[in-house]
């Protein structure tokens, strides 16, 4: 009998480090087949499927978790669907093909990438309205904001900037030449630094917030893989600051980097083109949208390990995690 109850204690044990610890829904943007997928991530699994507007990108929800904000592309508009009931709601007016954006620390405003027309569209998310129209530069892609809310950045994938622009004003007030094609910006939680990511450079540029320059250039390499095939996208910071994680596209892996040293310490192999990262709530977890093998993996924080994938819609591209 001690030894059968042994036997189900240890497979107790198993199963608890096999999967997250907290029931939170994790939202999945299928670019493919116009579809959100919604996974439990405690099962690990795929509890529902809904349909949205056409080519689904950037996805981010609500800070009191009511709401999923979501870049319907070739609609030219932004989806808000209610996650109670997973219903569509309304909308949002984004400008012509939103791709990313960022809410506000008092998620009181949206800003959104325009790729089309080279404008940072700022939104008022209660009123619905257009609070401005920001020029940067040519194919904006990526959105970042300060953990103050006094600063927002976008990238321009043409013209390889990073644009400062103070939110009081929506005045571009520094320009910072990066490497080729600038994806994603992600703010320490300190607000120190900004670090930005360039899918064809290779590179992840780590700029100083109060110079606005690059005081440092992380750069990658994987035995076995070409330079071209390591592309940096999605970038993600623990709360604590001492891990970042960027998702590397074609190379297949997310890159584990020590923000003190800026070295990369690890590199976990995820599923294929790894595009987009979210932790959970407890920082416990991190998942990686990977588009070509239609899955995402979600990967141990203090291991830094890969615990399982799950197969959801047609080339997933954004990722979010309910906050509670």
């Amino acid at each position: 009998m001690r030894r059968r109850l042994s036997i189900l204690t240890a497979a107790m044990l198993a199963g608890l480090t096999a999967t997250p610890a907290s029931a939170y829904m994790v939202y999945v943007s299928n670019e493919k087949d116009n579809t959100i997928s919604v996974v439990d991530a405690k099962s690990m699994e795929v509890v529902k499927t809904v349909d949205v507007g056409q080519r689904p990108r950037g996805i981010t929800i609500s800070h009191d978790g009511k709401f999923i904000y979501l870049c319907a592309s070739d609609d030219n508009t932004i989806e808000v669907i209610d996650t109670a009931t997973l219903e569509i709601i309304g909308s949002l007016p984004s400008g012509p093909d939103p791709e990313l954006f960022v809410l506000s620390p008092d998620g009181k405003t949206l800003y959104v990438a325009n790729e089309d027309d080279n404008l940072v569209t700022v939104i008022d998310v209660e009123g619905k309205s257009v609070l401005s129209e920001i020029p940067v530069g040519v194919e904006p892609e990526g959105m970042g904001v300060s953990p103050d809310g006094k600063t927002i950045v976008n990238t321009s994938e043409t013209t390889n900037m990073a644009h400062f622009i103070d939110t009081a004003t929506h005045e571009i007030t520094h320009n910072v030449l990066v490497d080729s094609r600038p994806r994603f910006i992600e703010f320490t939680p300190d607000g120190k630094e900004a670090w930005v990511s360039a899918e064809i450079g290779g590179t992840v540029s780590v700029i100083d917030n109060e110079t606005r320059e690059i005081k440092h250039k992380i750069t990658f390499e994987i035995p076995g893989l070409r330079a071209e095939s390591i592309q940096p996208v999605g970038i993600r910071i623990t709360a604590d600051g001492k891990k970042a994680y960027v998702a590397l596209g074609p190379a297949n892996r997310v890159a584990v980097i020590n923000t003190q040293t800026y070295e990369v310490e690890k590199y976990v192999l995820v599923g294929q083109r790894v595009w987009q990262l979210a932790f959970t709530p407890d920082q416990k977890t991190i998942i990686s949208t990977n588009g070509v093998s239609n899955d995402i993996t979600f990967i141990d924080v203090a291991s830094d390990e890969p615990v399982q994938s799950v197969t959801v819609g047609a080339l997933p591209w954004g990722v979010v995690v309910s906050p509670n």
